[in-house]
């Protein structure tokens, strides 16, 4: 039998953690489900030590073979920016498995009819994430992006833009990634005093690129009428489904235990880009507006990120984050929460007019 690869390994390992999380088949939540299967069968697997991916021998005239990664930070840090390109976000890229990382793949694995096995690896076009880490110059106009961030509602209603707090915050959000990890990318500099002219190691994933949005009404598509959402809040994740076919799926903070994301099936009534954020601390607490609010304005620290996708349910949406590394960790106000980058990718695959069931 041919050794487990080092990803094939730790792909096990990841997958047989979250064994115990997946529901039966026979749950209400997975029967809600618009056209999936049952959930992929995880296989056991014990413990064993990491095998380094075996170098193909080289044949003479043949085109020289791309390096194959052999640490265990860029497995995963591969299939994390494959995962994230893919659309089935694994939550911060930061080389390291998670939660996310895993239910990631067993969201992917669902939608293209892979079974969870050390085979998967294999049947994963990883290789077209190459190379796996690219360099990025820090430019003037991202300085424009940073400034002073208030933390008080009163004193944010004051300013004129909701801005990144520094260049690391901004090239964090642009790669997706966590800041201790970008910090073991580039041993000896000092990423908290980034300037024009800097250069940074990140992940090579698609950049989210604040500079590109506006203050907006996104349009409707009438194209994506048949698609519709499904938000476990047990799972802390947002499916998206084209009829029965399941094609994208991100990690949510789902509301929080004293005012939870509300059960039902709802509708998108409205999409925008760099929204203003009413803080109604009755609202948020209560779920009553009052006179007592403030309005906050437009950036990537604002309150609810750079989308905000409303419901038919007043006060609720799913929408960013000023803070996307609480995702699936801290709880929201009884909305869902997406990191940015997930957030403007889910903008451009769904209209207003398709259910949203949370459940």
């Amino acid at each position: 039998m041919k050794p487990l690869s080092a990803a094939a390994i730790l792909i096990i390992l990841t997958l047989s953690v979250l064994h115990a999380q997946v529901a039966p088949a026979d749950s209400p939540a997975v029967q809600a489900l618009p056209g999936t299967s049952p959930p992929l069968a995880v296989p056991a697997a014990s413990p064993g030590p990491a095998v380094p991916a075996e170098s193909p021998a080289a044949t003479p005239g043949a085109e020289p073979a791309r390096a194959q990664p052999v640490e265990a930070r860029e497995v995963v840090t591969r299939l994390q920016i494959f995962l994230d390109q893919q659309n089935f976000g694994p939550g911060i890229i930061d080389g390291r498995w998670g939660e996310f990382t895993g239910k990631a793949l067993v969201h992917y694995a669902r939608a293209h009819n892979l079974q969870v096995t050390p085979a998967i690896y294999d049947q994963l076009p990883l290789d077209t994430v190459y190379p796996i880490y690219t360099d990025y110059t820090i430019t003037p106009e991202d300085e424009k992006t940073v400034g002073d961030v208030p933390t008080k509602p009163a004193e944010e209603a004051k300013v004129k833009r909701m801005p990144y707090p520094s260049l690391l915050t901004f090239v964090e959000e642009r790669y997706h990634a966590s800041p201790d990890f970008l910090k073991k990318l580039n041993p000896g500099k000092n990423l908290d005093e980034l300037k024009p002219g800097d250069i940074v190691r990140v992940p090579n994933v698609a950049p989210f690129k604040i500079e590109d949005l506006k203050d907006q009404k996104l349009p409707d598509h009438p194209e994506f009428a048949a698609r519709s959402i499904y938000v476990s809040v047990e799972d802390k994740m947002l499916d998206l489904y084209d009829g029965p076919r399941l094609i994208a799926s991100f990690p949510i903070t789902p509301g929080s235990k004293t005012l939870p994301a509300p059960p039902g099936i709802w509708t998108i009534i409205g999409i925008f880009t760099l929204p203003q954020f009413r803080w109604d601390e009755d609202m948020l607490e209560h779920g009553h507006r009052s006179a007592n609010f403030f309005d906050i304005p437009a950036g990537p620290r604002n309150p609810v990120g750079i989308l905000w996708c409303g419901l038919d349910k007043p006060g609720i949406g799913i929408h960013g984050t000023n803070t996307p590394e609480t995702i699936g960790r801290a709880g929201s106000h009884g909305c869902i929460r997406l990191a940015n980058w997930d957030a403007i990718k889910f903008s451009t695959m769904v209209t207003a007019g398709i259910p949203v069931t949370i459940q």
